[in-house]
């Protein structure tokens, strides 16, 4: 058994940032990279994103060939410049339709999709060869207790080597930014109040109280004025499973209130599981 949950794929969630973190990733890149690198190779990876919403239908990119989408405006030119020609997985997101239909949800392959910056910045860091390939998955916008049952549909899919990865935001409110201080100045209090009280329900994997986020943690209506940037770290808590270890990938801020918290629910005794173990015994 113990073999089996080492072999398990991990799930991550990733807060994305800016996508100016494709220029200048910093600390979040190096930390990103950095854990990456001590990943096995995953077979493939599923990826769901703040930036490709639908309505209460899942669609999934089904070509064999990835393109990117640069859904952003008003960025230096070279933002539009950058590539990261990985392949997709028309195999997994067929298998991933078929999850989320036999858990009663609607969804479809969708063929002429591409991968948002919310997927391929970070993806770009992680694995800069772009040689795993890659589906994206729409965010559903639907209740916080069905978003923890879409993470819980997929979670088959790591025992296929499938990585999941959900990126957005813990905390997000693009009215509240410094965008002249990208490196700080530190964090306004209500943000990390509120990235405290979600940091704190994700070691115990407190998935109820996670779920209940508008209601009880402190500031939610200024630090998540739309759920779509912390919907997907709801679907990642589904897709965790009974002994993962949560990991944290990077924690910190950027423009004084945008949170770059990003943590791994990893399968104990996997390679980075035990390598992180060993970092906090150490500490």
């Amino acid at each position: 058994m113990a073999s089996c949950e080492a072999s398990r794929a991990p799930v991550l969630f990733v807060s994305h940032g800016a996508p100016t973190v494709a220029l200048d990733p910093g600390a979040f890149g190096a930390d990103l990279a950095s854990f990456a690198a001590r990943l096995p190779r995953p077979r493939a990876i599923l990826a769901v994103s703040a930036h490709w919403t639908t309505g209460s239908e899942i669609r999934i990119t089904g070509a064999a060939r990835n393109k990117l989408v640069y859904d952003f405006s008003g960025f230096p030119p070279e933002m539009y410049e950058l590539r990261w020609p990985a392949p997709g997985a028309p195999d997994v997101a067929a298998r991933a339709v078929s999850h989320l239909e036999a858990a009663g949800f609607r969804a479809r392959l969708d063929p002429s999709r591409g991968l948002d910056h919310g997927v391929w910045v970070p993806l770009r860091i992680a694995w800069p060869q772009a040689d795993v390939p890659v589906v994206q998955a729409s965010l559903p916008q639907v209740p916080p207790a069905a978003l923890v049952q879409v993470g819980a549909a997929l979670a088959p899919l790591r025992e296929e080597g499938v990585l999941l990865l959900f990126t957005g935001g813990v905390v997000h409110n693009l009215m509240q930014l410094r965008w002249d201080a990208p490196e700080g100045p530190a964090a306004e209090p209500w943000a990390a109040a509120f990235d405290a009280w979600v940091a704190a329900r994700l070691d115990p994997l407190d998935v109820a109280g996670l779920a209940r986020w508008r209601e009880d943690a402190p500031h939610a209506a200024l630090a998540a004025p739309t759920s779509e940037h912390l919907d997907p770290l709801l679907v990642a808590i589904g897709a965790a499973q009974h002994g993962d270890v949560p990991t944290t990938i990077h924690a910190g801020f950027t423009f004084g209130t945008l949170s770059m918290r990003s943590i791994a629910f990893l399968p104990p005794g996997g390679p980075a599981a035990t390598t992180e173990a060993r970092k906090e015994q150490a500490s």
